[in-house]
């Protein structure tokens, strides 16, 4: 193109800017702002009325609160984001496991519903502190306002309010609570529990615990189906929760089985000593401060306290001695009380089941019994794969005769596998462990026999 040719065209431009700028100027001058305004409203509105587009504004706060709606919607979009967003936001706090992506300002990010196709847009908006936005009644406290657009076809309407919303809610709740590390909670000041807890970083899961294999099966099972039951207690009446006794003697894994539990279900954990609580109403309070989706244990509960029956409680609180009692402990864990919050287990620790009250064990109250016994062979396949990781010997046979007839905790068995580091020699050690175990067992077998046999003869004297 020539320069005569581009100096033509460059003056045209200009020359038709300047009379477009001449007709604002003139039009401005001569016809009422208002009929300018009426017709760029009736542009705007006749646009809108063509438009098969709505858009739901999503804003980070109602009023003073923080708006769920917002909240879900960050969760929810920050896997969508590393999917289809040119940019994201990473993080991570102390109390989260993993990383947490969000969307980055004015990022889209594409989903689809049940075939419905929608957009998202991340709005971030930077206002003075002096700011009296409309969008924010809050905005003169903070330095930005920020709020999502959630944009779709107009005939998805009654889809995206029934069902896409609610179920990005329900999705960012389940999001939010796997990431959410497991806290460790005990009694403070009182009647109240700590309100920060400790982070909870037990290794122990299901796929570690040395539990007889038939047990653990049973065990997972029971949880999962009382996660997955919400429709079911509240169609039959009953309050959302699950109780457990896990008994057997010392060693055998309770405390354990109670962090599988806990890294499995992803809840807190409220660990509740009964010696420390002065009555009924500060245990009351202490359940009703519980969270949802928590483990409520009471460890050792035929040797923490002498929970009082009605009437020596009766006795007692004429005598000014409150103390918690076996009716305040059922009414909080099983009567009225205990319909104030939901989906939550609750698990009693003893080494003798037989001296627990018949009215802690009924069901309602400990629906499942978990005995947890001594190592028998597939508790101790788990732990030489633990600590040896090998899953087949030669010398498995022989402990696994050895196992069906002596009497040792899966912590007696470990504490031998962590002493040496060679895989044969450390089973060797533990032939040699359980013959030893066999033959003191035998002798003092023999000498309760004699013991029982001398007492029988002066019976009959």
């Amino acid at each position: 193109m020539s320069n005569t040719n581009s100096k033509t065209i460059l003056s045209a431009v200009a020359s038709l800017a300047a009379s477009a700028m001449l007709m604002r100027s003139i039009a401005n001058e001569f016809i009422p702002h208002q009929v300018i305004d009426f017709f760029h409203s009736g542009i705007h509105n006749l646009s809108r009325q063509f438009s098969t587009q709505l858009t739901i504004v999503i804003e980070e706060f109602q009023g003073m609160s923080k708006n769920q709606v917002f909240e879900a919607a960050e969760a929810f979009l920050g896997n969508k984001a590393t999917l289809s967003a040119h940019r994201v936001k990473a993080s991570k706090s102390e109390n989260d496991k993993k990383l947490s992506f969000g969307v980055d300002r004015d990022e889209e990010v594409n989903d689809e519903f049940e075939g419905v196709k929608v957009r998202w847009k991340f709005i971030c908006i930077h206002t003075e502190s002096s700011s009296n936005s409309h969008h924010d009644m809050n905005a003169s406290l903070r330095s930005e306002i920020r709020y999502y657009e959630l944009s779709f076809h107009k005939k998805h309407k009654e889809k995206i309010f029934t069902s896409y919303l609610p179920y990005i809610l329900e999705r960012a709740k389940a999001i939010k609570e796997e990431n959410m590390a497991v806290k460790l909670h005990t009694i403070d000041y009182g009647c109240y529990w700590d309100q920060n807890g400790v982070k909870f970083d037990h290794p122990m899961t299901f796929k570690t615990l040395a539990i007889d294999g038939e047990l653990k099966r049973e065990v997972v099972n029971d949880l999962d189906k009382f996660v997955k039951g919400k429709e079911f207690y509240k169609r039959t009446g009953k309050t959302w929760k699950r109780g457990y006794l896990l008994y057997g003697p010392p060693g055998t894994g309770k405390s354990s089985l109670i962090a599988a539990m806990a890294c499995h279900l992803n809840y807190d954990i409220y660990d509740l000593d009964l010696t420390v609580i002065n009555d009924n109403n500060e245990l009351k309070k202490l359940i009703l401060g519980m969270s949802n989706r928590s483990i409520l244990v009471i460890e050792d509960i035929d040797c923490s306290i002498k929970l009082q029956n009605r009437e020596e409680a009766e006795d007692a609180s004429q005598n000014g001695d409150n103390k918690v009692t076996l009716s305040g402990l059922l009414n909080v864990i099983d009567g009225l009380w205990s319909c104030c919050g939901e989906e939550r287990i609750i698990i009693f620790t003893t080494n003798h089941k037989e001296r627990l009250d018949p009215a802690l064990l009924r069901p309602g109250r400990m629906d499942m019994h978990v005995h947890l016994s001594y190592c028998n062979f597939s508790a101790f396949e788990q732990l030489a794969f633990n600590y040896l990781g090998i899953s087949q010997h030669k010398l498995f046979e022989q402990i696994e005769g050895l196992l069906n007839e002596v009497q040792v905790t899966p912590a007696e068995i470990a504490g031998e596998l962590i002493k040496v580091a060679d895989v044969g020699e450390c089973l060797q050690d533990i032939v040699k462990f359980l013959y030893k175990k066999k033959m003191l067992q035998g002798k003092t077998q023999i000498e309760q026999n004699i013991k029982e046999d001398h007492e029988i003869g002066e019976e009959k004297l």
